[in-house]
């Protein structure tokens, strides 16, 4: 945890809390003894004008107590919410470079919880650590300098009652600890298991999975709410235990003042002010435990943000990047083969084409052939295992990520649109769009109808995930974001999937049409014989391998793969 905090607090602020919490723990130290003070010299007398000049003082340092306690209070709950404001960003941005293995390693739902509540459990022992961890030992060092002053012959009670104390809180933290760690991990698995139910919904009322998953959420919930019982009512133990000993030790205290107040050889005031600070002493090492026992937890919490903030991005950045010429463009895949990380077999086997400005290509193949593995290396969402990708003839590895990008606008298959309007979504593919470039990328992508139709146009509303349009619409609207980019390479993974055949139709020739993207390369990936007919070049894929190159004619009539695909979707003159 000291490796997170260390270089995210700033110094001074911390300094501060450190100084008015001294300010505060020596005002709390004084006011037993002044109490003492007045019952001895005041009260005992009859001494009114002492009683009232002793109780100023005590009223002027309470007063002086407070503000310092309130400063205290500000300057660690700041500093805890900038360390959380830090630690939120930089988990952000180190997830945004992540490539694909990143997130299949830690997982969407881990990696939320890592960003939301485990930076909370870093905040909130930040300021115990601010509040607590500093005022307890100071209390506890001060409460017994200041009772061993008030009178040494009662500090034999803390003999016993601090040991057992001390015993008490070491039994609870032993247990509790381990607890508090798996607390986070049963969270992940609420997030995981809430996560899916709510985005597989459909799925899972379709199937009439409802009980299922509804028991399957109640296993994880229950699982965090007995840890979670177990952990606090072990901590909750403390408070009685705590009462227990103080009040043993008052009596103890009592009982032996008592003698000695007996024998004439203490005054009432001293054995008033003895149970004040032994009170405090107590209420110290409670303070200090508290804090011992939220500190594995928060340990925790911090080893699961540095292993995110540590890990090492799969894609990396070449230290001296070669800069790519502004020409017509041109791809190439020379004997590329790519497998997934720990699996067995090649997920891509030798592909090699090559690509130039105006051409289409499109990739077609069964489910499972490779197809939507091939173009996520083009962006480099994965590095090949060997062979070699060229845009403009440079390799894209030693490309910056960020150029590289720059030249490519992608439809993923399932498209994803960001809750906002339709204008806002658009202006993530160009920023700087005018109204006209959004219309004629809606036309191409054949989406200007029905957004023309909605009553406030491109400042119509989308949900999340465009949940208040259909399959078509969000797929659509995600082909128009690509399309106002201008890009040197347009990639569409099985983008038109949702569309009708004259849809699909009109989209093609408009694309082939526009004066931009006509001199860009366009790769479709496409189930239906349909999208590809027209394009200049085929791969067809099988088992991630190249089991045909070439043009609609020529693999009608010698590739057996794509014979078999084309009477599988047409029949008799069709074909």
């Amino acid at each position: 945890m000291y490796k997170i905090v260390r270089n995210r607090v700033e110094l001074w602020p911390v300094l501060a809390a450190a100084f008015f919490m001294i300010i505060q723990v020596f005002c709390n130290l004084n006011l037993p003894t002044l109490t003492s003070d007045m019952i001895n010299k005041g009260v005992s007398t009859g001494n009114t004008t002492y009683i009232w000049n002793t109780g100023a003082k005590m009223l002027g340092i309470a007063l002086v107590g407070i503000l310092a306690s309130a400063c205290n209070v500000f300057f660690a709950s700041t500093q805890a919410q900038k360390l959380g404001n830090k630690l939120r960003n930089e988990l952000f941005e180190k997830v945004l470079y992540f490539g694909n293995h990143e997130v299949d390693k830690f997982g969407a739902s881990s990696l939320i919880t890592r960003t939301t509540n485990d930076v909370l459990q870093i905040q909130n022992v930040t300021v115990m650590i601010l509040r607590m961890m500093l005022q307890a030992p100071a209390m506890l060092i001060g409460g017994v300098i200041m009772a061993y002053l008030s009178e040494k012959k009662l500090t034999i009670v803390f003999l016993v009652s601090l040991p057992l104390l001390a015993i008490a809180i070491g039994v609870v933290m032993s247990f509790a600890g381990p607890l508090f760690s798996s607390l986070q991990k049963k969270i992940d698995r609420i997030n995981l298991v809430f996560r899916e139910g709510l985005t597989g919904v459909r799925v899972v009322r379709a199937f009439r999975q409802d009980k299922f998953e509804q028991e399957r959420f109640k296993k994880a919930n229950a699982s965090y709410t007995n840890t979670a019982i177990k952990a606090f009512s072990l901590v909750s133990l403390m408070f009685p235990i705590m009462t227990l000993i103080l009040n043993g030790t008052n009596i103890g205290i009592i009982w032996i003042g008592a003698n000695l107040i007996a024998k004439q050889s203490m005054e009432i005031g001293n054995l008033v002010s003895f149970m004040t600070y032994a009170a405090m002493i107590l209420f110290s090492f409670m303070m200090l435990s508290m804090v011992f026992v939220f500190i594995p937890r928060a340990q925790a919490a911090a080893i699961r943000i540095q292993e995110v903030l540590d890990t090492d991005y799969s894609i990396k950045e070449n230290s001296n990047p070669v800069k790519i010429i502004d020409s017509k463009p041109t791809l190439e895949f020379k004997d590329v083969n790519f497998r997934y990380a720990n699996a067995e077999r090649l997920a891509l086997n030798n592909i090699s084409f090559k690509l130039n400005a105006g051409e289409t290509l499109a990739i077609i193949g069964g489910t499972g052939a490779g197809k939507s593995t091939l173009i996520n290396l083009i962006p480099r969402l994965y590095d090949i295992e060997s062979g070699q990708i060229s845009l403009n003839t440079k390799n894209i590895a030693q490309l910056q990520q960020s150029t590289l990008h720059e030249k490519i606008a992608f439809v993923q298959q399932k498209a994803f649109l960001f809750k906002g309007t339709i204008r806002s979504n658009l202006q993530v593919g160009k920023a700087d769009a005018t109204e006209e470039q959004m219309w004629h990328a809606l036309e191409i992508a054949q989406a200007s109808e029905f957004v023309n139709q909605l009553d406030n146009g491109l400042d119509s509303i989308v949900e999340h995930n465009g949940a208040n349009f259909s399959g078509g619409q969000r797929q659509r609207l995600a082909i128009a974001r690509a399309i106002i980019k201008p890009a040197a390479i347009y990639i569409f993974d099985d983008s038109f999937s949702a569309l009708d055949f004259k849809t699909d139709a009109k989209l093609r020739e408009a694309l082939a049409n526009d004066a931009i993207i006509s001199k860009s390369i366009v790769i479709i990936v496409a189930q239906r014989i349909a999208t590809v007919t027209k394009a200049d070049q085929i791969i067809v894929l099988d088992g991630g391998k190249n089991v045909g190159h070439g043009t609609h004619s020529e693999l009608k009539k010698n590739n057996i793969t794509y014979q078999e695909i084309i009477k599988s979707q047409l029949k008799g003159e069709d074909i």
